[in-house]
């Protein structure tokens, strides 16, 4: 879609929104990660996505696909792009370039447990954005801030107001063997 048609696509999902507030609220799909071989995943999601993560030869690895902390920077940084693209469209300035930069730092003893004071997340998230478009320099940053400072994407809020998150697990018991 172009910039016009995105615009019109998002202000049929407003009115649709403003009249029917309920129609906002939905539940995501799921992503469902399950180990293949070594540290490799395969996750799978809606619509036939899957993509495949696996960890660093240094953390017992093959590095046979992205690790799952690059993808979560690479959902941030594209979740951003998104919200700026739309906010570009809604006001009508088509952009000709775009580029979302997300990067951190994190301490790896966190997460092989080296020292249970050490956090495993990231530190120090800075997002940078290269962006140009029809629009006035000012604008374009306008637009930018629009979207990385404030509650737009999703992923950024969920990194900014942590909701309450719920773990639970089961045991997968082996099955008894056929007995024809």
């Amino acid at each position: 879609m172009n910039a016009p048609e995105i615009r019109q696509a998002l202000d049929t999902l407003a009115a649709q929104m403003a009249t029917d507030p309920a129609k906002a609220r939905a539940k995501n799909a799921s992503a469902v990660a399950r180990l293949s071989a070594g540290l490799q995943c395969e996750v799978t999601g809606p619509h036939g996505a899957r993509l495949t993560t696996d960890m660093p030869p240094a953390m017992g690895g093959a590095a046979s696909a992205p690790n799952p902390g690059w993808l979560f920077r690479g959902s941030l940084a594209a979740c951003t792009a998104t919200v700026i693209a739309m906010r570009a469209a809604k006001l009508g300035v088509t952009l000709s370039a775009l580029e979302v930069t997300v990067e951190s730092e994190s301490d790896n003893r966190g997460m092989l447990g080296l020292d249970e004071t050490i956090s495993a997340g990231l530190r120090n998230l800075r997002t940078k954005v290269r962006i140009a478009g029809d629009a006035p320099a000012q604008t374009l940053r306008e637009i930018a801030a629009w979207a990385t400072a404030t509650r737009r994407s999703d992923a950024r809020c969920a990194m900014r107001s942590r909701p309450p998150w719920k773990s639970s697990w089961c045991r997968r018991e082996r099955s008894a063997p056929r007995r024809d």
